[in-house]
Parts: structure tokens; sequence; C-alpha cells
């Protein structure tokens, strides 16, 4: 099954049989207090920086998520996006609880567009799902209900064929929905971890739909977080996940040697030219 989104002039296809898709995180106030300083300061340049580098890391999407609760969320969105418009020209991945807020980012993003992210909550259901349809979008499914978050791999597969059920019922294609089976942090639960492994494997089984994964979850709460970042995505690949909202700067090198051991970068061709670049940037800086 393929996903395909398209930005400014660059198409992304996602699926099991293409390379891996990353979806740059940092365009995010969460956890990050200069991109809050940014916001609050409407500093687009810096924001404009956060693109370009992760584009040039490797992102393939960028996530675009403006929400601080004091700002007006609807006009930065659509600064933002009218800004990424002239710098980049990757898909983009509208990032908001805010219904207002999407559809203001959606009315803007060139191409076709991700929505992150709808719910199997009732509420979510109803007031994102008309407007992935409404603008041709795909959306990212996140695997939460109105009895919250399920916990068992079963559980969770019933909560993604809910979602994806409702979105085909409404006229969005399947291959639109692509389902996020919830990595949560193993500092708080050993097994969360293995559970996500789980409902990946069942998911992608039962369904055969694109999954996506925020790569950086599972790591809460403790040291060393890249490493094991790096050690999950990689168990997550091989069960089925065919993107993630990470951190291009940190997870290419380790996504690019997933994708030669796993047949999908031929000659080493990706590899290789990733390799190029960073021993490129480590010469200038030696200089």
């Amino acid at each position: 099954m393929e996903t395909v989104l398209r930005g400014k002039r660059k198409t992304v296809t996602i699926s099991l049989e293409k390379p891996f898709v990353i979806i740059g995180e940092k365009i995010n106030p969460t956890g990050r207090k200069k991109m809050v300083e940014a916001l609050h300061q409407r500093d687009f340049t810096y924001i404009q920086e956060l693109a370009l580098s992760q584009v040039k890391a490797g992102a393939d999407v960028l996530d675009v998520n403006v929400g601080l609760p004091e700002l007006d969320a609807v006009a930065l969105m659509k600064d933002i996006i009218s800004l990424l418009c002239e710098s980049v020209d990757v898909p983009l991945c509208i990032d908001s609880p805010d219904p207002a807020v999407l559809e203001a980012g959606l009315a803007l993003a060139p191409g076709k567009p991700l929505v992150n992210s709808v719910t199997g909550e009732e509420s979510r259901l109803q007031s994102i799902l008309p407007l992935v349809k409404e603008y041709q979008a795909a959306v990212i499914g996140l695997i939460v209900d109105d009895s919250g978050i399920p916990t068992t791999a079963e559980a969770r597969l019933r909560v993604a064929e809910k979602i994806l059920n409702r979105a085909v019922g409404m006229g969005i294609p399947q291959e639109d929905v692509i389902i996020d089976p919830l990595a949560m942090a193993v500092a708080a639960d050993s097994q969360a971890g293995l559970l996500t492994l789980k409902s990946i494997q069942l998911i992608q089984t039962k369904l055969g739909v694109n999954l996506s994964m925020g790569a950086s979850n599972v790591s809460h709460g403790l040291p060393d977080r890249p490493l094991v970042n790096q050690a999950f995505l990689a168990l997550a690949i091989g069960a089925g996940v065919t993107c993630s909202i990470t951190d291009p700067l940190k997870m290419t090198g380790v996504i690019r040697a997933i994708d030669l051991l796993l047949g999908k970068d031929e000659d080493a061709l990706r590899y290789m030219k990733y390799y190029r670049q960073q021993q490129a940037l480590l010469a200038q800086n030696i200089k």
C-alpha cells in the first residue's frame, strides 16, 4: 500500500517496499525553549533555518506545530506555512489538536499534506476527518479512543480498525490513513516497547496500512536517549513501521543503514551519499 504526499515540487511515497520516510520533528515548541522564544518573538528566520537544516539532513517531510496556549496559533500557522512554501519543496505535516489551526495550515499547504493527527475519540473523528476529506490530505491515526490508550495489541488493532473504517466511510482512501500504534516510555513500563512492536506487527498483518511512530517517545526519562531511539527504531522498522516523526539530524544515519540492510538502497547509493555529506561537514568543521 502506498501513501503519496506532495509538496511544492517534491513527491514522497510511503510504502513498506520503499525507503523509510523521515518526518522532521523540530518545528514544534514542545520541550524546545529556543523554538518557544522564536514563536513569541516571531523570529521566522530561526524557523526557516530549522526547516532547511532538517531537509539538508534527510527529512522527506516537515512536521509543523506552532501550538502555544498564549499565542494565536491560527495566525502563526498561516505565517509559517507561507514561509515554508517559499523555503522548502518537501511535503508538510500539519500538526495540531485544534481543527481551526489544522484548517489554517491545510488551506495554504501546497500539494497533498499530511495531518497529525486524528484519534479514535468520537469528537476527534467528527472534527478532523471532514477536514482531511475536504483538503484531500492524508492523516495519521493515533491509537487512542474514548477509553484511553489501549493496553493490548489486540485492543490497539480495534482502534486502528475504527479509525480506518470511519475514514473510508467518509470517502478518504484507505491508503491515505497512516496508523500510529503509540510508542510509550519504557522508563515507566518496561513492557511498553514490546507492546508497541507487537501492535505494529498485528496492525501491519491485519490491515496492511502504513504505520508511523514518534521515535523519541520510548526513551523519555532515560539517559543517552538517541541510543535507545535508534535501537527501537530499527526494531520498529523491522516490524513494519514505514515512516516516523523524528530528528533527522540524529536519526538519518541509522535509517540509511537500516534501509541498506533491508535491500531498499540499490548499490548503497543513498547510504554513500549520506556518508559523503557527513564527511564534508566534518571537514568544514575541522577547518
